[in-house]
């Protein structure tokens, strides 16, 4: 957020904030989000690259599509062995998932131009 913006809701009251901040996290568990939502990303970016439906990355995993389909949407309940399950069999190298899990928040972009060099 532009700091001009920061400022006009603190002086309309606001309080300005991270969700870090807003939930209570720890740095350890704000740099687990952040690294979880990273692979996230990769997941959903490598799938649809390689034109594999979330039926078919589900048939590879044994699992079902409605599984792939909380993976990329984050849900809390899918674990890092399943996300690094489904990295894998769609062809991510160990250095592709180390700098998906070293990149900042919001990873889609960079992984796009991760991925694009």
């Amino acid at each position: 957020m532009k700091a001009v913006k920061k400022q006009k809701l603190r002086n309309a009251g606001w309080k300005v904030g991270t969700a870090a901040e807003f939930l209570g996290l720890s740095a350890e568990e704000e740099a687990l989000v952040a690294m979880k939502l990273n692979l996230v990303d990769g997941v959903r970016l490598m799938r649809a690259r390689n034109h594999i439906t979330q039926a078919e990355l589900a048939r590879r995993l044994g699992s079902s599509q409605s599984r792939i389909a909380k993976i990329e949407a984050g849900d809390n309940s899918v674990s890092l062995d399943l996300l690094m399950r489904a990295l894998l069999s769609l062809g991510a190298k160990k250095k592709d998932i180390a700098a998906m899990i070293g990149m900042k928040p919001s990873g889609e972009a960079s992984l796009h131009r991760m991925r694009a060099a």
